[in-house]
C-alpha cells in the first residue's frame, strides 16, 4: 500500500470516529506520553552531568599536558645555562692561563676584562637557573593537583557512566514499548488534531496538551471555566481548548476511559 493510500484509509478510519473517541485516544495518548516524559526526564539529567565530567576530564589532561610540556622546555633551558657555565668556566681557565704570559698591560687587561665578563655571564646563568628551578617546582606542585583532580573526575565519571547505563538499561525498554503503543494511538485521531497536539505540548513547560476541568478551572493555567463551556465539555461534541492556555479539555469521564485514574494536572 502507497503512502497516500494508506493516509486516505487512515483519514477515512477517522471520519468514523466520534468526538468522545478522539478525546480519548487525546487522553491515552497524554498519559502514554507523560510517562515518557518521566523516563527521559529520570536520565535527561546524567547525560549533561556526564557531558561537564568529559569536558572537565579533557579539560585537566590538556592542562596536565600543557604543564609537562612547560616543564620541558624550562628543562631544556636549563641545560643551556649549564652549558653555558661549563663553557664559562673553560673560557676564564684560557684566558687566566693566557694572562700569565702576557707582554704588556694592555693584553693583561684585555683578558682581565674578558675574565669579569664571564664571571658575569655565570653569575647571571646560575641566576636563571635558579628561576627555571623554581618554575619547575611551581609547575610540578600544579601538576600534581591537577592528577588529583583528574583522578576524581575520572572516578566520578566513571559511576556517573556507570549510573546512566544501567538507567539506559532499565528504560530503554519501557521507553520502546510506550513509544509504539502511542504511535498506535495516534491512528486514532486525525492528523490535523494530532498536529495541534504535538504543537501544545511543545510549548508547555510539563508538557501536558490535554488536561481535565477541575473546580470549574482549567487543569492546565487553573483559570476559571464559564458554566456553560464546561456542560459542552461534558457533552463531548467537539474539541474544546482553553481560551486563556489552549490546552484541549477534557473532563473526569474522559480520563477514566482513557486511563483508569485523573492524569496529573500542570503545575
Amino acid at each position: 500500500m502507497s503512502k497516500s493510500t494508506a493516509d486516505k484509509t487512515k483519514h477515512a478510519h477517522n471520519a468514523d470516529i466520534s468526538v468522545e473517541e478522539k478525546l480519548v485516544a487525546l487522553a491515552k495518548l497524554q498519559n502514554i506520553d507523560s510517562k515518557i516524559d518521566k523516563i527521559r526526564i529520570i536520565r535527561g539529567e546524567l547525560p549533561l552531568e556526564v557531558q561537564d565530567l568529559e569536558d572537565d576530564v579533557l579539560g585537566l589532561q590538556t592542562r596536565i599536558e600543557k604543564l609537562n610540556s612547560e616543564i620541558q622546555d624550562i628543562e631544556n633551558d636549563i641545560q643551556d645555562k649549564e652549558a653555558i657555565l661549563i663553557e664559562g668556566a673553560s673560557l676564564i681557565k684560557k684566558y687566566e692561563d693566557q694572562r700569565m704570559n702576557v707582554r704588556n698591560n694592555r693584553e693583561y687587561d684585555s683578558l682581565t676584562k674578558e675574565i669579569e665578563y664571564q664571571n658575569l655571564e655565570i653569575q647571571l646563568a646560575e641566576k636563571r637557573i635558579k628561576e627555571f628551578n623554581y618554575a619547575i617546582q611551581m609547575k610540578k606542585e600544579v601538576v600534581i593537583e591537577a592528577k588529583s583532580k583528574l583522578t576524581e573526575r575520572e572516578a566520578d565519571l566513571q559511576a556517573k557512566n556507570d549510573k546512566l547505563n544501567e538507567i539506559i538499561a532499565e528504560t530503554e525498554k519501557e521507553e520502546n514499548l510506550l513509544r509504539s503503543e502511542s504511535e498506535k494511538n495516534e491512528v486514532f485521531i486525525e492528523e490535523r488534531l494530532l498536529t495541534a497536539y504535538k504543537r501544545i505540548r511543545d510549548n508547555m513547560r510539563n508538557g501536558l496538551a490535554v488536561v481535565p476541568i477541575g473546580r470549574d478551572a482549567c487543569g492546565g493555567c487553573f483559570n476559571k471555566i464559564p458554566p456553560q463551556r464546561q456542560l459542552d465539555i461534558r457533552m463531548h461534541k467537539k474539541i474544546i481548548v482553553c481560551e486563556y492556555c489552549g490546552r484541549i479539555l477534557t473532563d473526569d469521564e474522559i480520563i477514566a476511559k482513557a486511563t483508569g485514574e485523573p492524569i496529573a494536572t500542570a503545575e
